[in-house]
């Protein structure tokens, strides 16, 4: 027996129209998918010893160990670095090794190379959305025409001028694009080590010109006068990654996948110009050497003073800068357990420093020098906030993971827009440049203040991700950049109430959600059409709304937190994270995986019709007047009221004869059988409980949803009642998993809805908002005024298609 009857509101229907679903997973021969079938079955590797079912590394777990012992000199005047460096390789892994690959990114560079090869121009590096032919071009770039030529004359790329072993014996090695394989003269057996050296030269890319993630930036116009920043990364043979998920990891390096290393230790010698002050990864081992008494007592002060403290000032910096110097120096440095060791170099550097105090739980120093090197030409901005930020950064990380690991934690001002290494990161000459004020004093812009926070944050919080939880970049590009943005925007919403953040809010992805040039998450990074949108924005983004909306704010900080301690120091695959997340949350999050980080479907979920329903009572006295209502609202047809207009007569009317009991009676009047029935119903036909529910007076709704995206996703419901009140429902994703396309969900409440919004606070980017209301509302909207001949929807498909200008920049912060 029904206890609730249904009273329509007007119009309401639901109607349900099959949304379009990129690659649906068929499982019958019906359209029915299911968005909740776990990944574990097909999908994701099989467990082993080495990473467990949990997320976490197994008892076999194994990562190779290389060190480093390094002595490197830089030519300022032919911009030259001629370096050798003794490598000691030892195999930990369960395989014997017949040779070693390391990375020789600055081939590059080379005319000849993949990545030089490949490129492609313009629109012609993507098909048209709509036609899916190739977008032409008409024109090449002043820009890509002087690199073409720099390449071509410049002689980039490494010079190999020799590897031997310790007692000087020639190895075989083999050069293949931005890589090169070692040949041992006998198998290096697990447990074993090998020592060996490779010499080396290359000369540096002027940045501005070529791109790539390193080089020098002159002040001058023929950049001869010595006036330069220089940074130095890729800049020696490394080794690359041996693991047990993958063996050698030899893809060539085309420019945007990044780098995946092993760790070790490093001594670092740099023979530069004696006037030259160097900043670099680990700790400078003389500074009795390279530094004056002041500045070495300046660096003392730093470490427990409250702010930062001038270790060279911007008046000593601008006179040092003047000097010239023809002799050389040597600054020396350690660094331990790093995968990669980086430097920056320049006779321009104003030095500040501060000390940062954190909880160092014996795993970490409990005091991280945060440094910022930069000229006068970034002032005032990078005094006032660049080791202000890194201070910020490491607090606020710290609380998202673990205690940050090295001594020392540096910003560089230079040529390179964002980059970063173990302990420094190179901070954009595009930041924190000085303009003329109204008042014509040097001062900066907001967006150069904000530029810079952001770009230090992001920078200086790789440090954690992915160079101490090794991810593998080059494949996985959203484990360190899209890991590291979600982490980044948590700082920046502490930073200033008003901070304009760029990426993690879910309204801010919606767009690209949408778009029609995508790839899912889970696309390696080479092969990615919106590098920004899908390895930094879409990723932060996801992990907000897992945050904010999925799991809420203790069961994901929790489980984040686990991830970052279980891989610190090691290196960890999409699976281990996914896992670890579901593990330690105790959520299954498969659902969530498979539309945010496999797909390109979008958020859309659309309340198609709310219906209001009163309880039927069962009590004739109440409900046949009202079924007497619904029936004669029920008669308004046109052709009945025509009809008899027209005089038109009834057949029963004309033949008595057929005429009986029911054709005389009203069919809503209370007859005494319904009464008696309804006596004994309230006698004892009915469990107490549901006789109790005849006589809730209070509301029904049936709420219509619609999943017109494909993504199923948590439904947030805010009620606003007759009374001025309000109340906010939340229903977890598995309202979908009957049906991940529409359900129907009931609300039933003592107060009268007048409306329902979908997803009230934005916080779980749906794309389309103009169905998230019931009853529908009038949607604001700022229109522009077009001063040419195209259409609005020409010049969005133009946008649709539009590339970078030049495809040698793919370094999308």
């Amino acid at each position: 027996m029904s206890l609730f009857k249904v009273a329509l509101a007007a119009g309401a229907a639901l109607v349900i129209s099959a949304p379009s679903f990129a690659d649906p997973i068929r499982q019958t021969t019906n359209n029915w998918r299911d968005a909740f079938r776990q990944l574990e079955d097909e999908d994701w590797p099989t467990p082993t010893r080495e990473r467990r079912a949990t997320g976490a590394p197994g008892p076999d777990y194994w990562q190779q160990q290389v060190d480093y012992d390094i002595d490197v000199a830089f030519d300022e005047n032919l911009k030259v670095l001629t370096g050798s460096a003794t490598v000691t390789y030892t195999n930990n892994a369960p395989d014997t090794l017949d040779y070693l690959w390391f990375l020789m990114d600055q081939n590059r560079f080379r005319p000849d190379s993949i990545a030089v090869m490949t490129e492609t121009v313009g629109g012609a590096s993507r098909a048209n959305s709509r036609t899916g032919a190739a977008a032409s071009v008409d024109g090449v770039s002043a820009r890509t025409l002087n690199r073409a030529r720099r390449l071509d004359e410049d002689g980039l790329g490494f010079n190999i001028n020799g590897v031997t072993l310790e007692d000087g014996s020639a190895l075989d090695y083999t050069v293949v694009d931005t890589l090169m394989r070692i040949d041992l003269p006998q198998a290096l057996e697990t447990g074993a080590s090998v020592t060996f050296t490779i010499d080396w030269d290359h000369v540096l890319i002027e940045t501005a010109v070529i791109g790539g993630r390193s080089g020098w930036e002159c002040f001058d116009e023929e950049g001869e006068g010595g006036d330069c920043i220089y940074q130095m990364a890729q800049w020696f043979p490394r080794a690359a990654a041996f693991s047990d998920y993958e063996g050698w990891h030899n893809k060539a390096f085309l420019g945007r996948g990044e780098f995946t290393l092993e760790f070790g230790d490093y001594d670092v010698a740099i023979t530069v110009p004696q006037d030259f002050v160097v900043a670099a990864t680990g700790e400078l081992q003389n500074a009795d050497a390279v530094l004056t008494e002041t500045q070495q007592e300046r660096l003392e002060e730093a470490a427990t003073a409250d702010e930062p403290v001038f270790i060279i000032t911007p008046d000593e910096a601008r006179a040092n800068e003047r000097r010239g110097s023809r002799s050389t120096t040597t600054w020396e440095f350690s660094a331990e357990n790093v995968r990669d060791f980086a430097w920056a170099t320049s006779r321009k550097f104003i030095w500040d420093a501060v000390g940062v105090e954190q909880d160092g739980a014996g795993q970490a120093p409990d005091r991280v020098m945060a440094m910022s090197f930069y000229p006068n030409e970034a002032e005032p901005l990078w005094s006032t906030y660049s080791t202000r930020a890194i201070e910020h950064t490491i607090d606020v990380y710290n609380e998202f993971s673990f205690p940050y690991p090295y001594p020392t934690a540096q910003s560089i001002s230079g040529p390179q827009g964002g980059m970063e290494y173990p302990m420094i990161t190179f901070n954009g000459a595009s930041y924190g440049r000085p303009v003329i004020g109204e008042d014509g004093e040097l001062t900066y812009s907001r967006r150069a203040k904000h530029g810079l926070i952001g770009v230090i944050i992001h920078e200086i919080g790789h440090i954690y991700f992915p160079m101490v939880v090794n991810s593998d970049e080059r494949q996985w590009t959203w484990m360190d950049e899209g890991l590291n943005t979600f982490l980044q925007f948590q700082a920046e919403r502490r930073w200033s109430e008003d901070y304009p953040v760029r990426r993690g809010d879910p309204d801010l992805i919606a767009n690209y959600m949408v778009s029609t040039n995508q790839v899912p998450i889970m696309t390696q990074s080479d092969s990615i059409p919106q590098f920004g949108n899908n390895a930094y924005g879409k990723p932060a983004t996801a992990l907000v709304v897992l945050r904010e909306t999925v799991l809420g704010r203790e069961l994901f900080d929790r489980a984040f937190q686990e991830y970052a301690e279980r891989w610190r120091f090691k290196r960890p695959t999409p699976y281990d994270f996914f896992r670890t997340m579901e593990e330690s949350s105790g959520v299954d999050l498969d659902w969530f995986w498979r539309g945010w980080f496999y797909s390109t479907d979008h958020v859309d979920i659309a309340i198609t019709s709310v219906t209001e329903g009163t309880v039927n009572t069962e009590d004739p006295e109440i409900e046949n007047p009202l079924a007497r209502q619904r029936a004669d609202e029920g008669s308004n047809s046109t052709t009945l009221q025509n009809n008899i207009e027209e005089g038109l007569t009834f057949y029963e009317n004309e033949n008595p004869e057929i005429q009986d009991f029911y054709s005389a009676n009203d069919p809503h009047v209370v007859t005494n059988r319904q009464r008696e029935a309804y006596e004994s119903l309230r006698d004892g036909d009915l469990p107490e409980h549901e006789a109790a529910a005849l006589d809730y007076d209070g509301y029904v709704y049936f709420v219509n949803l619609e999943n017109q995206g494909g993504v199923v996703m948590p439904v947030i419901l805010e009620f606003s009642f007759a009374d001025g009140t309000t109340d906010e429902v939340r229903i977890p994703a598995e309202i979908w998993r009957f049906n991940p396309e529409a359900a129907i969900w009931r609300y039933i409440t003592d107060k009268q809805v007048v409306s329902v919004e979908l997803d009230p606070h934005l916080e779980t980017a749906d794309a389309d908002r103009t169905d998230n209301y019931y009853p529908p509302q009038i949607q604001p909207s700022r229109l522009e005024v077009y001063r040419n001949t195209s259409s609005p929807s020409s010049l969005m498909d133009d946008m649709d298609l539009r590339v970078e200008r030049d495809s040698i920049q793919t370094r999308d912060q």
